[in-house]
């Protein structure tokens, strides 16, 4: 479930001998993206059974304001292997964003997981909200359920808390530290705490993604109904984007 994760590149033009200034962005912005990734992990946990899946969107955002607004894709698995329907998760949302003080930044928003036709007994599709304090590189977000969370019952006002950094290193890797906690309400057996450990690097054009990932879960509240398998294992998963 997606998951949003939305990359800003920032940019300087080089003017005089040394001194720089920043990009001058238009008001209105839109942008595509488009990836493929060896296993779709959403908070820690396998969408696609811990097999690939291929994913795009695209992003609407007004400079000035800080609004923006999108919507993203992904193949899936898992509400078939549900004993539902459907083979795609689509996201759409919506917020504003912009700076509180120096280096102090806020994201504040709404997010609609919708997954077409996926006659679960408890309808799949969820609606969080959700807000986010950055301080440079580190970031703290709280996204809250007002809707019952992803299939399970009496799951409305479930909560999760996701704490990273994202630090560039000399070497023009960006590494990404991230744990998260998933409390399902009324579903002790659901809730759980994941981690990743990754880098990122964009090398032509294209952004490269490599991180180890894994969860606490439990292993039978989040097994595979098809083969029984872990969705929360401790896994490599390495992924390759490409934004217009």
């Amino acid at each position: 479930m997606k998951k949003i994760m939305l990359m800003s590149v920032l940019s300087s033009l080089l003017c005089g001998t040394a001194v720089c200034a920043e990009e001058v962005k238009p008001d209105n912005e839109l942008s595509f993206n488009a990836a493929v990734t060896s296993d779709y992990r959403y908070r820690g946990i396998s969408q696609t059974r811990l097999q690939p899946a291929l994913q795009g969107g695209a992003d609407y955002t007004n400079n000035p304001s800080g609004f923006y607004a999108g919507t993203w894709a992904s193949t899936i698995k898992w509400t078939k292997d549900a004993g539902g329907s459907g083979d795609l998760e689509i996201d759409l949302y919506a917020g504003k964003r912009g700076e509180i003080v120096k280096d102090i930044s806020y994201d504040v928003g709404v997010l609609t997981y919708v997954y077409p036709s996926n006659g679960l007994a408890v309808n799949a599709n969820t609606t969080e909200i959700y807000g986010q304090l950055s301080y440079g590189p580190a970031y703290a977000k709280y996204s809250h359920a007002v809707t019952n969370l992803f299939g399970f019952a009496e799951s409305k006002n479930s909560g999760y808390l996701d704490l990273g950094v994202n630090l560039d290193l000399d070497t023009g890797l960006v590494l990404n530290l991230h744990a998260g906690r998933q409390n399902v309400k009324n579903n002790s057996a659901a809730t759980y705490t994941d981690w990743k450990i990754g880098v990122t690097k964009e090398l032509w054009s294209i952004n490269w993604a490599v991180a180890v990932i894994g969860t606490n879960a439990d292993k039978l509240a989040y097994a595979s109904p098809v083969n029984g398998k872990f969705l929360g294992k401790t896994a490599l998963v390495a992924s390759v984007s490409k934004n217009f």
